[in-house]
């Protein structure tokens, strides 16, 4: 039974991790119809860039995690304007390209500013063991659940009462009703790349908290293709509900079955969602006269 509790804490720790990454991945394609493979490379570079601020230049956590944000603002910005706006009316697969190659450039940019070796990140969270119905986890999980769960409550809420998360919702319904209300389409766009890419901040920095920071953490970000598939490439709930169940099957085939398999299991429910559900648990079916 312990271990039962353990797994399920790893897993549901893991899933929020994922969840909060899928969601900025959710939120670029539902409002620009962009498929955003570099969603993990996002991941990397707020965690590297909170390292930065935190252990090398010496700043506290709150004043260190600010900074993070805006500087994760400032890439989704700067990407969505630069890169993926010249690209508005050209064919999927040269965006989806374009995006591939970000991933690779963010992965090398990180490479060569901190270099390829794993550095011990700055602990924000306490990892002091902890008892839960008989089995014992790290503070960390437990706290990183918590302020996933918060980070994604308090994104809810701004979708559905902020201005921009209402506008948001209108541009991914319907872009030509949102113009037509006068709502900036382009205004949008930034704004989901740059949600994208704090959600993806926020991931990486309570990830690196427990495992440190590495290139393998790119790697983590991955996972969130068949998270989305599972939950829904359209569907935010869906997103939440995807992370959770990944994470938790991870978790419990890593535990009882062995490590190994537990990375690949995700790709093979991805695999198996496209062939009898496609559009995912929550994505909206969408059929097409032709």
């Amino acid at each position: 039974m312990s271990l039962f509790i353990q797994l399920t804490l790893t897993g549901l720790t893991n899933g929020a991790i994922l969840a909060l990454a899928a969601l900025g991945f959710v939120l670029i394609y539902k409002s620009s119809d962009v498929l955003n493979f570099a969603q993990g490379e996002f991941l990397l570079v707020g965690a590297y860039v909170i390292f930065a601020m935190v252990a090398q230049i010496g700043l506290s956590w709150p004043i260190g995690l600010l900074l993070t944000v805006l500087v994760s603002i400032a890439l989704g910005v700067i990407i969505e304007r630069l890169v993926l706006r010249p690209l508005i009316g050209e064919p999927v697969i040269s965006v989806i390209m374009v995006t591939i190659g970000l991933s690779s450039l963010l992965r090398a940019m990180v490479s060569a500013i901190w270099g390829n070796q794993p550095k011990a990140f700055p602990p924000f969270i306490a990892s002091y063991p902890v008892r839960v119905l008989g089995a014992t986890v790290g503070a960390d999980r437990l706290w990183a659940i918590a302020i996933a769960v918060v980070m994604l409550g308090a994104f809810s809420f701004f979708f559905r009462r902020a201005r921009e998360g209402i506008a948001m919702r209108a541009v991914a319904d319907d872009q030509l009703a949102a113009l037509s209300m006068g709502i900036s389409v382009k205004r949008i766009f930034a704004w989901a790349w740059a949600i994208a890419a704090v959600t993806a901040a926020f991931g990486g920095a309570i990830l690196a908290n427990i495992v440190g920071v590495s290139g393998d953490l790119s790697g983590f970000g991955l996972r969130v293709f068949p998270v989305v598939i599972l939950g829904g490439l359209d569907s935010i709930p869906g997103a939440i509900i995807g992370g959770v169940i990944i994470g938790l099957l991870e978790a419990y085939t890593g535990g009882y079955i062995g490590q190994g398999l537990n990375q690949v299991l995700p790709f093979v429910i991805l695999i198996f969602i496209l062939m009898i559900r496609p559009y995912g648990l929550m994505g909206q079916e969408i059929i097409e006269r032709v």
